[in-house]
């Protein structure tokens, strides 16, 4: 398996390209595991090194294959498979 070009693949039905196994998405969130409350947009601990990355990659299995699927990563890791979208606030 291989990543593709960023909008080479159909859009979401949210209209969003690549949000599931292309690569991982590094996000800003510190990693931790859920509590078991509900919870909308969780941001994770304010403090620790690990953080989100969201969506799985090429390289994932079927399970992290989805927007939900999480797992934490170092800051300094490296690898080919991981990458980041910038957003903004309308």
């Amino acid at each position: 398996m291989k990543t593709h070009p960023v909008g080479a693949k159909a859009a979401n039905a949210l209209g969003l390209y690549d949000m599931n196994g292309n690569v991982w998405e590094w996000c800003w969130d510190r990693y931790s595991g859920y509590s078991s409350g509900n919870q909308r947009d969780p941001w994770g601990p304010s403090s620790g090194s690990s953080r989100v990355g969201r969506g799985g990659a090429c390289t994932s299995g079927p399970s992290l294959l989805r927007t939900t699927g999480r797992c934490g990563f170092a800051p300094v890791e490296r690898n080919g498979d991981m990458g980041f979208r910038l957003a903004r606030n309308l």
